[in-house]
């Protein structure tokens, strides 16, 4: 009768333990064929438990990707949906930043933060087979991103992310103006619900290709983040983040769950 039972603990730890791995380095996987419009607002809530956990850090929506061409069967094409979310933090906080998202984002999501190929890198499973990572792609940049996986494509998925026409706001144009830009047509328009109620959201501008200094920001609020081709600063409840490490002088202004 030992023998069993000792058979069974070690059943169950075996388990448990594939249980953790799978959570944090299997693709996710599609079930009964949900489409990419079932994962929509799966990923969209997602992505707001993200910038609630955030709290107040430097954080900015990046544009929805759509992925087409995927092989969902061998006879079938389909496409995959993923939200980000960009944190500049002091270059060192990349796994501080990674460790509280972790423990502030929901239980059932079971998310933890492990050394991957030296980096540490958090990974969560948002439930209906939507995976959350997030990671370290520059010195001082994490980016938090929500996959759908492939998935029969159903519907049009980027017209509820991201909105071209929408307002600058008085953030975006005092930025604008500080650096001396023209306001740019099309700013994008990014949201996401917030888990106790209310929409985070983000405001994004390209403001040109001309070489800048983001000095002339300081004034306009409090400095979250100051390097010389980044910098993001805090004006009550918007936080406005100037990137200035691409070929394109780019500027987010965003509005978080506590905002």
């Amino acid at each position: 009768m030992r023998w069993l039972v000792a058979a069974t603990v070690a059943w169950a730890v075996l388990l448990a333990g594939l249980t953790w791995w799978s959570v944090r380095h299997d693709p996710p996987t599609v079930k009964e064929q949900r489409t990419l419009g079932e994962a929509v607002p799966v990923a969209t809530r997602a992505a707001g438990h993200l910038v609630a956990a955030l709290d107040d850090a430097a954080w900015a929506f990046t544009p929805p990707v759509v992925e087409r061409g995927c092989r969902v069967t061998p006879l079938a094409d389909g496409a995959s949906l993923t939200r980000g979310v960009d944190v500049l933090v002091p270059a060192g906080g990349e796994r501080e930043v990674l460790e509280r998202v972790a423990r502030r984002l929901p239980a059932d999501w079971r998310a933890g933060v492990a050394m991957e190929a030296g980096s540490p890198r958090l990974r969560a499973d948002a439930g209906e087979f939507v995976a959350v990572d997030g990671r370290a792609v520059a010195d001082g940049r994490v980016r938090f991103s929500v996959d759908t996986g492939c998935r029969p494509l159903d519907t049009t998925v980027v017209d509820a992310h991201l909105l071209p026409g929408y307002p600058l706001g008085s953030e975006l144009d005092g930025a604008l103006r500080a650096l001396g830009r023209p306001a740019p047509p099309g700013p994008e328009h990014l949201v996401a619900p917030c888990p106790a109620g209310g929409v985070a959201r983000t405001v994004r501008v390209a403001a040109g290709a001309e070489p800048v200094s983001l000095a002339a920001l300081k004034p306009l609020g409090a400095a979250v983040v100051d390097r010389p081709e980044e910098y993001a600063y805090r004006s009550g409840s918007v936080v406005v983040l100037a990137d200035a490490t691409g070929d394109q002088l780019r500027l987010a202004a965003s509005t978080g769950c506590a905002g």
